[in-house]
């Protein structure tokens, strides 16, 4: 493992029973970038997570995080890294602060130097003024930022978080954004899964798909649309005989289609040229197609052609 490696995997395997999870899993994560991982329910996102954090035993291969092996170090591991999942783990009838100085006293620091640290965090995620109440009385958004800040105690190089806007409305998500753009811009490195793939799409530099097990793709988000993701050609149709006959003529080549709305989606290189046959194909008379447009790629066309599927379901 080299000096600007974070996290490096190679051939994990994993079974439970008769059903393999992973694969033959390799991932390379660079130290103090955003790395996400997505795919499809059932793809080996959280079992991947869970060997890495050493919470399982790989069945075969090998990873390091942080310099050490998962399973012939894990105390080591564990003592640079950080897990933050779905649900916050905090302690309701605690108050914020009373959260945080608890899990630095476990963390080996001194009671002031507790307090010190509380402090520090409580104003690095907004929660100063909530400092005083009970965890129970905090927001969504508030928990799962406390929960953060309480995996954050003790200043891990790599932290993963699986899934940690699940659930959030939308300024929740984007506070929540801010916080995870500023670890890095701090030097840690962030092992995501999520759910939404415009998150991946805005926090990412490296973005891996796993499916059935295996990485399928990886590449930056620019990267991968260039690559699987098409443009595509939006059409509106005239009426639903219009709409049947276009969908028939065209097959394969639709990747979206709406018969309430009268719309079909068929790819394209995004060239005039290209746009002007199509339509010139599939309506020579100039009658059929009421509007049209042209979309660049997004992480669901992606997803589309990788996986089979436009959304990634909650867990894995």
């Amino acid at each position: 493992m080299t000096d600007d490696l974070a996290i490096e995997a190679t051939g994990l395997v994993k079974s439970y029973g008769k059903v393999k999870v992973l694969a033959g899993v390799d991932l390379r994560v660079a130290s103090g970038t955003v790395f996400s991982l997505l795919g499809p329910n059932g793809a080996g996102k959280t079992t991947t997570v869970r060997i890495l954090a050493t919470l399982l035993r790989p069945d075969a291969g090998r990873a390091r995080v942080a310099g050490h092996d998962v399973v012939e170090q894990r105390r080591l591991v564990r003592s640079r890294i950080s897990l933050t999942g779905q649900y916050a783990a905090v302690d309701d009838l605690q108050t914020g602060a009373e959260n945080l100085r608890m899990m630095a006293r476990l963390s080996g620091l001194s009671r002031a130097g507790a307090r010190r640290r509380a402090a520090e965090l409580l104003e690095r995620f907004d929660l100063t003024t909530a400092a005083n109440r009970a965890a129970g009385t905090y927001s969504g958004g508030m928990r799962r930022r406390l929960d953060l800040a309480a995996g954050l105690v003790a200043q891990p190089a790599v932290i993963f978080l699986d899934e940690p806007t699940t659930g959030l409305d939308l300024p929740s998500r984007q506070a929540m954004w801010e916080v995870i753009t500023g670890l890095v811009d701090s030097g840690v490195t962030v092992f995501l899964t999520t759910q939404y793939l415009e998150e991946a799409d805005l926090l990412a530099d490296r973005i891996a798909v796993v499916d059935h097990g295996r990485v399928v793709a990886e590449g930056s988000p620019a990267e991968l649309k260039r690559r699987f993701g098409d443009q595509r050609l939006d059409l509106d149709l005239d009426d639903l005989t219009t709409w049947r006959a276009v969908v028939e003529h065209l097959g394969a080549r639709v990747v979206r289609s709406d018969p309430d709305r009268l719309t079909v989606g068929v790819t394209t290189d995004g060239s005039a040229a290209h746009v002007r046959a199509v339509l010139d194909e599939i309506d020579p008379h100039h009658s059929a197609v009421r509007r049209f447009s042209l979309h660049s790629a997004t992480l669901d066309d992606v997803f589309l052609s990788l996986t089979g599927t436009t959304k990634e379901p909650a867990r894995a």
